[in-house]
């Protein structure tokens, strides 16, 4: 189904439901960097928990489903070891023509601050611990990807990558946006820079494209944060394309449109259902008083 929606619904504190509270309190516990879908009335969800950096850092992705979009029962988890990865990043979820399920799995490699994504199919979510995986981008010596942003429309399908730079020690956090294309979901097209920092504005250090609002022009939600110590305390801004067809996308306005009023600020990873009825439904990470963030879901009309 092509994503298409005649004005940006966006996601808000306000009225939110806490979906996945994070696994402990205090700054570094934290549940979300969400992926979700829409199948058959059914919400699915697949999410990663995080402990502190002296705790594991990214432990487990969860993948979760429910029937309202707010109370989620757990089906799988898939955990770092079975990968040999340091952490985990967010997820992608893809339900193929044929009736299969996909995950896409954000590893971090050890020992270094490259990552690279797998591609695990299985017949059911449930059975991702157990399916085939696919090493579908693996990055390079020069960089670094992750967090992949997964739309299937139709035979086509699109994807929004997030690049982290390694040729400068100490400065990989910095983060643009390429778009790729593919015909399977496994074989990728680089198609060009999407969303790359510009000036010295509140997302000067990285631009990370979070989910599709709208294919036709392209319409996004996307992480920004202005410096390096904000590493982790993205907030949500708002880019489009000038014109159908265009791969670069340009921020609009000069700030971020969705943010936390709590701690460190941190309203990121925003992910859009769109609703049969019209509506969306976000899901997204953000910061709470004590410096842990929460999974919560919104509903904008």
């Amino acid at each position: 189904m092509t994503l298409q929606l005649s004005s940006p619904a966006l996601p808000s504190l306000d009225g939110a439901d806490v979906v996945v509270p994070a696994p402990d309190s205090g700054p570094g516990n934290w549940a979300g960097a969400p992926a979700a879908i829409l199948v058959d009335g059914t919400f699915w969800l697949a999410y990663r928990v995080r402990r502190p950096l002296t705790s594991g850092r990214g432990v487990t992705t969860v993948v979760a489903r429910s029937r309202d979009g707010v109370a989620f029962e757990t089906v799988c988890e898939l955990h770092r070891e079975s990968f040999g990865a340091d952490s985990f990043e967010r997820p992608a979820l893809a339900h193929l023509a044929d009736g299969r399920w996909r995950i896409y799995v954000s590893c971090a490699t050890p020992g270094s601050k490259h990552w690279w994504v797998e591609a695990i199919d299985a017949a059911t979510p449930e059975g991702f611990a157990e399916g085939t995986r696919t090493v579908v981008l693996p990055g390079s010596d020069e960089v670094g990807v992750k967090d992949p942003v997964v739309v299937r429309d139709g035979d086509a399908w699109h994807l929004w990558l997030c690049c982290h730079p390694l040729d400068t020690p100490g400065a990989e956090d910095r983060m643009t946006t390429r778009y790729l294309t593919s015909d399977d979901g496994l074989a990728w097209t680089d198609r060009g820079v999407a969303l790359a920092p510009e000036g010295e504005g509140w997302d000067a250090r990285g631009t990370r494209v979070t989910t599709a609002l709208s294919l036709n022009p392209v319409q996004v939600l996307y992480d920004g944060r202005p410096d390096a110590a904000s590493n982790w305390f993205e907030r949500t801004g708002l880019a489009e394309a000038s014109a159908p067809g265009d791969v670069r996308l340009h921020p609009m306005g000069d700030g971020p449109v969705a943010t936390s009023p709590a701690s460190d600020g941190a309203l990121r990873y925003a992910a859009a259902v769109p609703l049969p009825d019209g509506s969306t439904r976000f899901y997204f990470e953000a910061a709470r008083p004590d410096g842990a963030h929460d999974l919560l879901t919104s509903l904008a009309h």
